[in-house]
C-alpha cells in the first residue's frame, strides 16, 4: 500500500508498520511526530494522533441499516455481502458505469489516512483510515464542468440489512456534497483501516471519509456516485432540515437542538471519560476553511 504526500515526503518519512499498529509506540512516539511535521512540512492533516483501538472503532459505530444501537452493526453486518461490489457512477461524467470495485482499485493509489471522526451525538473517535482520494475516482470517470454537485447512495438490501425493516429514516441512504468539496485533498473513499480491509460494519467494501463535517455525512457502503448541477436531497436533511444541514460542518457555534456542539467525547475513556472542547471543521481549519469564505456558517449548517 502507497503512501502518498502532496508535499513530495520522502519513502524514509514513512511511520514503519510495527510502530503504526503499536499504540504504545504511538504514544510514544507522538512528541517525535509533531517534530517530525515540523521539519518535513507534512500537512496539519497528518499530525500525531492516537488511534482508538480496532475493537472501539468496529463495535461502536452508527449504521441504522443494521439496527439503531452501537453494537448492532458489529452484530449483524456479517449478512451484508461485499464480493462482488459495484459502484455506478452516471449524471454529469464522460465516463458513466458500472465500476467494478475490483477494476476501480487497480487505478487507484491507496494511503493510510488518520482522520479524527466526530458524530453530531458529541462522542468521537480517531480512525487509521486506508483508501484513496475521492478526487481521483472522478477523475476516472471524468466529471463534466457544468457538475456542481456529488450525490452519495448507499447499498440497499432488505434480505441482508435487517434495520431496514423499520422506517428509522427513507431508504436507501443517500448524502452529498458540493463538488469543491468531494475534490478536497482531505476527502477520500476509504477501503479498510489499520491496513486491513474494511469491515462490513464500518462500510465494507468502500466508503466516503469526510473528516471535517459530521460522522453521518461519510456516507457507507456506496453502490451510487452522481455528478449533478443541484443539491441533491440527504437522509438526514430530509428527516430534519432543521437539525441536520446539506453541509453538516462541524461547528462548535452551531448547535443541534437537542445537543450543544461545544463539547465532545472520546470514545474508550471509560466512566470518566473527559470533555475536550469541539475543534472548528473538527481541527482541520486551515485546510477547509476557505471553502466556506463569505458564508454565513449558521444559515448553511
Amino acid at each position: 500500500m502507497a503512501l502518498r504526500w502532496r508535499n513530495d515526503l520522502r519513502e524514509s518519512d514513512i511511520t514503519p508498520e510495527p510502530v503504526f499498529l503499536d499504540r504504545r509506540q504511538v504514544v510514544a512516539g507522538a512528541a517525535a511526530g509533531m517534530a517530525l511535521t515540523a521539519a518535513t512540512g507534512r500537512p496539519a492533516w497528518a499530525e500525531a494522533l492516537e488511534p482508538n483501538t480496532w475493537e472501539e472503532i468496529t463495535t461502536y459505530n452508527n449504521y441504522y441499516e443494521f439496527g439503531t444501537d452501537k453494537g448492532d452493526p458489529a452484530r449483524y453486518a456479517h449478512m451484508l455481502t461485499t464480493s462482488p461490489w459495484t459502484v455506478k457512477i452516471d449524471g454529469m461524467v464522460e465516463r458513466p458505469g458500472d465500476y467494478a470495485f475490483e477494476d476501480i482499485m487497480k487505478k487507484m493509489t491507496v494511503e493510510e489516512r488518520i482522520y479524527r471522526l466526530r458524530c453530531v451525538e458529541r462522542w468521537a473517535m480517531v480512525v487509521p483510515w486506508s483508501g484513496f482520494e475521492l478526487a481521483d475516482l472522478l477523475d476516472l470517470a471524468g466529471v463534466r464542468s457544468s457538475a456542481r454537485y456529488v450525490a452519495f447512495q448507499t447499498a440497499y438490501r432488505p434480505e441482508e440489512m435487517p434495520g431496514v425493516k423499520f422506517p428509522v429514516v427513507e431508504w436507501p441512504y443517500v448524502e452529498g456534497l458540493r463538488l469543491d468539496e468531494a475534490m478536497h485533498p482531505l476527502t477520500i473513499m476509504a477501503t479498510g483501516l489499520y491496513g486491513k480491509d474494511m469491515p462490513s460494519q464500518n462500510g465494507a467494501p468502500l466508503r466516503v471519509v469526510v473528516p471535517w463535517k459530521y460522522g453521518y455525512k461519510s456516507i457507507k457502503s456506496v453502490v451510487r456516485i452522481t455528478l449533478t448541477d443541484s443539491q441533491p436531497p440527504t437522509t438526514w436533511n430530509k428527516y430534519s432540515a432543521r437539525e441536520y444541514g446539506f453541509y453538516s460542518n462541524v461547528n462548535p457555534n452551531v448547535d443541534h437542538p437537542r445537543w450543544s456542539q461545544k463539547y465532545e467525547t472520546r470514545v474508550g475513556g471509560g466512566l470518566f471519560a473527559k470533555k475536550e472542547r469541539t475543534r472548528m471543521f473538527n481541527g482541520y481549519e486551515e485546510e477547509v476553511a476557505h471553502l466556506y469564505e463569505g458564508m454565513d456558517l449558521e444559515k448553511y449548517h
